[in-house]
């Protein structure tokens, strides 16, 4: 589904990408851990062109990104993304916020996105919440309604960057059980994580990225039963107990 090659990209001097290759296979789960800095949030905004590489290719579903001719609107509308500050729209209830997308990108009826959204806020647990305010939410609500929002537009693949790291502990869990299930549904997913208990049990690919690259890839077990890269061993020290 997801295809990269090369893929390189700097702020000014700062290299934060160096040559990324990944191949993301439908229905598979992927992982991306690894100190702040590393260029993991920049990796995941180069997929669906949030940022724009300085090299390298980004193909999904086998087009291009980067070529001319291709409509990278119309691709984007099938890459859901929920992002660490929710990025709702805070002068819209629940219930709008997740058919604003679908009324104008995919032209809906009202009607219809109505259905759709509800739906999908069923799934996430705040279908109750359809017509609250976003400002009378707590994170972990927004973060589920983020959730929401993004599969009304009935995505192929969805990003998840960092998407608990903003949220109080006691409830990340709520919204950690949401992407469980979106994973033992089938949905493609990359994440952007510091869950450690979430990637080594719901990943099929563990990457681990340092310094602008991916220093170590495998399967949970292989990166946290017996990584082979000393960086990768000292950072997960920090998270996990022996």
């Amino acid at each position: 589904m997801v295809r990269i090659e090369g893929l390189r990209k700097s702020f000014g001097s700062l290299e934060v990408l160096r040559d990324i290759n990944l191949n993301v296979m439908p229905g598979q789960v992927v992982t991306i851990i690894g100190p702040s800095g590393s260029g993991k949030s920049t990796l995941l905004r180069c997929i669906n062109l949030l940022e724009s590489p300085d090299a390298g290719h980004v193909w999904f579903h086998g087009a291009n990104l980067a070529a001319d001719h291709v409509n990278v609107n119309a691709l984007r509308e099938k890459i859901g993304m929920v992002f660490q500050g929710f990025n709702l729209f805070n002068n819209k209830n629940v219930l709008d916020n997740c058919t604003l997308a679908p009324v104008l990108l995919k032209k809906m009826t009202r009607d219809e996105a109505e259905h759709v959204a509800m739906e999908h806020l069923e799934s996430v647990g705040m279908a109750a919440f359809a017509h609250a305010a976003v400002n009378t939410l707590s994170g972990g609500q927004k973060q589920r309604v983020a959730i929401a929002r993004a599969l009304c537009m009935n995505p192929d693949l969805m990003l998840f960057d960092e998407p608990t790291s903003a949220l109080d502990p006691e409830i990340v869990g709520e919204v950690l059980e949401v992407m469980r299930r979106l994973a033992a549904g089938g949905m493609t997913m990359v994440v952007v994580t510091h869950e450690m208990s979430f990637a080594k049990s719901v990943s099929d690919e563990v990457l681990f990225m340092d310094r602008g690259v991916i220093a170590e890839r495998g399967t949970p077990e292989q990166i946290f039963t017996a990584p082979k890269q000393e960086r990768t061993r000292t950072f997960l020290a920090r998270y996990l107990e022996d």
